[in-house]
């Protein structure tokens, strides 16, 4: 890869593995959860159109509209709404392990929805990333038990799959930062049942939280997705998506640097055996085709390339 490539593809990791610890430090300053994730696309929703605005962006066509509005309401409005509200309870490194893990729930959706065969090895990675997620959502309280946070984020984890998956018939219309932008303002429409609160969350919160909320809007959920489109447009779209599979562990680091945070070690090895599943899936799972779709990722989850 360019130095260029490079640089973008380290803007996107560092950025969307920021994510994490970012809603845990809106959390601990002062801010509910609703609000949090009402002020981080507020703040994505503005640097979208700006975008728009001296970029240019497509107009959607027909029934591409209804498409839209209900992947931003899945991808975006649920995803991260159950991904902030989880976090209230489950540290930021556990989080980011369990997102990683989704590839093995869209993997399973493809074969049903778009009949994707998976391999019997991918069967195998598809059965191993179930099982990572399985320990790592039991053992995100320290003890052995479910806990509504890690649920709420498998709930994420679930929404993000079938995100996946039913964005894939736009990508031949549309370019991915585009698509984003669309997810993006539909998906903050129904946030704005949040609003009522949220300046008093504001006046009452610590700066260093509201600027945690200001920075995962602007930065992970938003331009991080240009730097990804500079790189997929300059490297091949696999060798630049195998660079997500180390989110988790910058995710991890970032915690403990900026919050002080450690998952607990029953969800690490969880995290190990989603990672090994999911890299089988991804790598020896299904049958490639000489040219990828890249589906635009979720900030802490590798990149889909279907072909």
């Amino acid at each position: 890869m360019s130095s260029r490539t490079l640089l973008a593809v380290a803007v996107t990791l560092l950025f969307w593995s920021s994510a994490f610890a970012g809603i845990r430090a809106g959390l601990e300053g002062g801010y509910t959860a609703g609000h949090l994730v009402l002020l981080r696309f507020l703040s994505a929703s503005l640097v979208f159109i700006i975008y728009a605005l001296f970029r240019g962006i497509k107009i959607p066509q027909g029934k591409d509209w209804i498409r839209l509005a209900l992947l931003g309401f899945s991808g975006i409005t649920i995803y991260h709404t159950s991904l902030t509200f989880g976090e209230l309870t489950v540290p930021a490194g556990t989080a980011s392990l369990i997102i990683a893990a989704a590839p093995a729930f869209t993997s399973i959706i493809a074969t049903f929805v778009l009949r994707e065969r998976l391999t019997p090895i991918g069967w195998l990675g598809t059965l191993l990333g179930f099982v990572g997620v399985g320990v790592i959502t039991i053992g995100s309280g320290g003890v052995p038990g479910f806990t509504r946070g890690a649920l709420l984020i498998l709930l994420s984890a679930i929404m993000t799959s079938l995100f996946f998956v039913f964005q894939k018939p736009l990508h031949g219309r549309y370019r991915a930062i585009d698509l984003t932008a669309y997810f993006t303002w539909f998906g903050t429409l129904p946030m704005l049942v949040f609003i009522p609160g949220l300046w008093h969350d504001m006046s009452h919160a610590t700066v260093g939280a509201t600027l945690s909320g200001i920075y995962i809007g602007i930065f992970p959920a938003a331009v991080a997705y240009v730097a990804w489109a500079v790189a997929l447009a300059s490297a091949p779209a696999g060798v630049v998506s195998s660079s997500l599979y180390i989110n988790p562990v910058l995710a991890i680091l970032i915690a403990w640097v900026w919050i002080g945070e450690l998952p607990h070690l029953i969800s690490i090895l969880g995290g190990l055996i989603a990672v090994v599943g999911v890299t089988v899936v991804n790598v020896w799972g299904t049958k490639r085709q000489p040219k990828p779709v890249v589906v635009a990722p979720v900030e802490g989850m590798p990149a889909s390339t279907e072909g």
